[in-house]
């Protein structure tokens, strides 16, 4: 007997997308069970993993699981989180670029302005601040990767109460 059937799409064990901890997959089955966090199914047409209790989906891609949103408070959060790991490193966001997927999504909680420096009519999109641009939809990355921060070291001059914890 093939031992790889007897396991989910994903092989035997995987990391859980909410705690990161090693999971068992169960065997004769297409589930992974989390003691914390319980069961997640692999689907094998999709290649999404579900957790079962809530019905979020993720996508593996490059060694790390990627959730996929289906309210804009949920993307709007993940934002958010990696915005204050950025800032613990030392580094702060210029631009964001979200998967063209989550245009329709996120269109109307965006802040619209006028992109000033051309100085033409196309809508300069903007979240906490921060310039947005929807990604390519050629890339086969972007079906799973929710967005990206491009970043630079330092702290902003015109918030000077971070200097504090400097």
């Amino acid at each position: 007997m093939d031992l790889a059937s007897q396991y989910p799409i994903f092989g035997p064990e995987i990391q859980c997308p909410h705690c990161y901890a090693t999971i068992s997959a169960l065997t004769l089955t297409d589930s992974y069970l989390c003691p914390r966090h319980g069961a997640f199914e692999a689907d094998p047409n999709t290649r999404d993993l579900v957790h079962l209790q809530s019905g979020r989906h993720w996508r593996y891609w490059q060694e790390k699981w990627y959730r996929k949103h289906t309210h804009p408070d949920g993307i709007r959060f993940e934002i958010h989180e990696a915005l204050d790991r950025l800032y613990l490193e030392g580094y702060i966001a210029i631009k964001i670029t979200i998967s063209d997927r989550y245009r329709e999504l996120m269109i109307n909680y965006l802040d619209k302005g006028k992109a000033s420096a051309q100085k033409s009519e196309i809508p300069a999109f903007k979240l906490y601040g921060i310039p947005v641009e929807f990604s390519s939809i050629n890339d086969p990355s972007w079906e799973v990767i929710n967005f990206i921060l491009e970043k630079k070291p330092g702290i902003p001059q015109e918030y000077p109460y971070y200097q504090l914890f400097e």
